[in-house]
């Protein structure tokens, strides 16, 4: 198993947190993104450069997942793609897309493109706040507990 991160948009303190995790299970860590990254020195954490454009990052942690990886993203049409390749999806705020959910979320996420592209200003997500940071490393210590046998805390 590894955990992909769509990591140009993926605040900092979750990047940390991911740090953390990674080093602790020695899950491999991968930040995906279209400049360099900064990381700490390790064997399990790495990044991938990959060129500036409409969805590359995401078309190349799509086409390098494993069914059974993990992907964080807050991006509901990759993380459509993850589920549909057979790997998981989990939200920096901490919400875990499941096939369950990701369909209504694609839905809403149409619907509010929909509602933009017509000049209605829909506001943007609220800031990362300590609950969201909370609920994130919650949320991957329970995914890295069940699938990848870790133990302690982010």
């Amino acid at each position: 198993m590894k955990i992909w991160v769509d990591a140009d948009a993926c605040p900092v303190v979750i990047k940390e947190i991911l740090y953390r995790a990674a080093e602790r299970t020695a899950v491999p860590l991968i930040l995906v993104a279209n400049q360099p990254l900064r990381t700490p020195n390790s064997e399990v954490i790495s990044t991938l450069q990959v060129p500036r454009g409409f969805d590359v990052a995401d078309d190349e942690i799509v086409k390098r997942l494993d069914p059974g990886d993990l992907v964080i993203t807050s991006d509901i049409p990759l993380a459509a793609e993850v589920i549909d390749k057979g790997g998981h999806a989990l939200s920096p705020r901490g919400e875990l897309h499941t096939t369950e959910n990701i369909r209504a979320r694609l839905n809403m996420r149409d619907f509010l493109d929909t509602m933009r592209a017509s000049g209605v200003d829909t506001g943007g997500p609220p800031a990362l706040s300590q609950r969201d940071r909370q609920a994130f490393a919650n949320n991957l210590d329970r995914f890295l507990t069940k699938h990848a046998g870790s133990r302690g805390t982010s």
